[in-house]
């Protein structure tokens, strides 16, 4: 009995440390910025210190740089390289939207790259659903 006591905790202990290693993001809820929020600086021409850039496979917004899938270790690189002079207090916004956060797999090595290049301003585009759902079909501004 008391063996199947100590597996149970074992289990148990187990099991709520895979949990919190799957709930950490690279990001806090205070980095997300809206779709809504960033349309309406983009259309009142308050884009001025901030930097938006693509970390999927097109650069669909206004204004946006296209970087390039950040699951592929060459384009980290490249956006390495496009950030290396940039100021660490600019405000840079990242996106993908190419699915739901929970399977996109560009946006987290791109995020954990802004954190350990020390930008203090670093937002992630909160596209819940993808790029057509939360920014084409509500007409925010896109790339001509």
């Amino acid at each position: 009995m008391r063996h199947v006591i100590f597996l149970f905790f074992i289990v148990l202990t187990f099991n709520s440390g895979l949990f919190a290693q799957q709930s950490q993001e690279p990001w806090s809820s205070s980095q997300l910025i809206e779709p809504a929020t960033l349309a309406s600086k983009i259309n009142l021409n308050q884009t001025g210190n901030l930097l938006i850039l693509s970390v999927g496979p097109d650069a669909v917004i206004k204004g946006s740089v296209g970087i390039g899938s950040a699951k592929e270790q060459a384009n980290v690189k490249k956006l390495k390289s496009y950030l290396k002079n940039i100021s660490k207090d600019k405000e840079v916004i990242i996106y993908c939207g190419c699915c739901p956060f929970d399977k996109c797999p560009n946006i987290r090595p791109a995020f954990k790259t802004l954190n350990d290049m020390g930008f203090k301003n670093a937002k992630l585009l909160n596209l819940s659903k993808n790029i057509k759902a939360n920014w084409i079909d509500k007409n925010y501004p896109t790339s001509d």
